[in-house]
């Protein structure tokens, strides 16, 4: 009799058991279902003109693949074309949208919109700006990268005084723009005010030049004579008419902080090149594309800041999973937009030098460096 209670007893005991295993595994896991997997992703991205997008476009579709319902749609740097997609995600009875604002402050209506139909909205990369209907971003860290390039220009510069620097910043629209300068600007600023660099293309730069904590509106006031608009065109026709307004003491050895956009570091790159005054040019950029790459080999690019496209891609879709299975996403951080702290999964940026390059892009995959002309191993 004392042997079967015995039994019944270990039995009950292995039971509890495993019903508890069992219990630990369902809440551990963030795997959706294939259900969940069904509902529809909507990713909006700001253009197909830039090699940055159209690699993130790459990365979303080699990282989600067949096994999401996901759609991209291109804004093409256009307001009203942003609106109308997020419209179309919302009418296609999207679960999820993931945005990256073309026009930040503007993008908060798609948001609201997005919100009132009990859409999750992902503000990717771009912080959108003025609505506390935001539930996550995805981003790199901003001010990271304007410090990794005004660091790389000091440590270039050396001991030495009076040399030539010209300055350039990312579209106003862009928030991340804002957090690129004020990196630069903190790191660059005491090199400008002893005297190490003389700006030569922005008078609201001199003007601040003994102030190292700026306020926003001042930070702008400076970034709106220097807006690159992230548009190779308008940084040409910008440095261009910067040489021309000069004369030659002005050139000679010249230091550019560029906008945190490869595209952009080398229209600006051809531009001073082709000036006669210019005897040399050491330039900053941000991405890691592979035409910089390219420059970076050929001595026309000093560096890049990569920013890993798949990183922010995988993070998003951490997200996404979180969501589909019904937890709630992990996060590193907040960011302010103005209207409430949005919780934010954050990526890390490197600095990319030609001695460095087979590191970070050839040993690891992300380009074939025998692709490359001029590239030895």
């Amino acid at each position: 009799m004392e042997e079967k209670i015995m039994k019944k007893f270990v039995s009950l005991l292995l039971a509890l058991v495993l019903c508890i295993a069992l219990i630990g595994c369902a809440a551990k896991t963030q795997t959706p279902s294939g259900d969940a997997k069904s509902e529809l992703i909507g990713i909006v991205l700001p253009t197909k003109e830039e090699s940055r997008w159209l690699n993130d476009q790459k990365y979303f579709n080699e990282i989600f693949g067949s096994d999401y319902n996901y759609e991209i749609l291109f804004s093409q740097n256009n307001s009203a074309t942003e609106k109308t997609n997020v419209e179309t995600l919302i009418s296609k009875g999207a679960k999820i949208i993931v945005l990256c604002a073309y026009d930040a402050p503007a993008s908060a209506a798609a948001v609201n919109d997005a919100k009132k139909e009990g859409i999750t909205v992902i503000s990717y990369d771009r912080l959108i700006m003025g609505t506390d209907q935001l539930d996550y971003y995805v981003t790199f860290d901003s001010c990271s990268v304007g410090k990794a390039q005004a660091d790389y220009l000091i440590q270039q510069a050396g001991s030495e005084k009076g040399i030539n620097l010209y300055m350039y910043s990312g579209a106003l629209t862009d928030n991340n723009s804002v957090l690129f300068f004020e990196g630069a600007w903190k790191a660059l600023q005491p090199y400008i005010a002893d005297g190490t660099f003389i700006v030569r293309n922005c008078d609201k730069a001199v003007e601040f030049k003994d102030k190292n904590d700026l306020t926003r509106d001042e930070m702008i006031s400076i970034m709106q004579t220097i807006d690159s608009e992230w548009n190779m065109a308008t940084c040409k026709a910008l440095a261009e008419a910067h040489l021309t307004a000069v004369g030659a003491d002005a050139k000679g050895k010249t230091f550019v902080l560029g906008p945190a956009d490869d595209d952009c570091c080398r229209a600006l790159s051809d531009a001073f090149r082709a000036d006669p005054d210019v005897t040399s040019l050491t330039i900053t950029g941000a991405d890691g594309v592979e035409a910089s790459v390219q420059y970076i080999i050929d001595g026309k690019q000093s560096m890049t800041v990569y920013k890993d496209s798949q990183a922010l891609v995988r993070g998003t879709k951490a997200i996404v999973d979180s969501l589909l299975a019904g937890e709630t996403p992990k996060t590193d951080t907040t960011y302010n937009n103005d209207a409430m702290d949005v919780p934010t999964v954050q990526a890390d940026v490197v600095t990319v030098t030609a001695d460095n390059i087979a590191e970070v892009f050839f040993d690891t995959g992300v380009y074939d460096g025998s692709k490359f002309t001029g590239w030895h191993k």
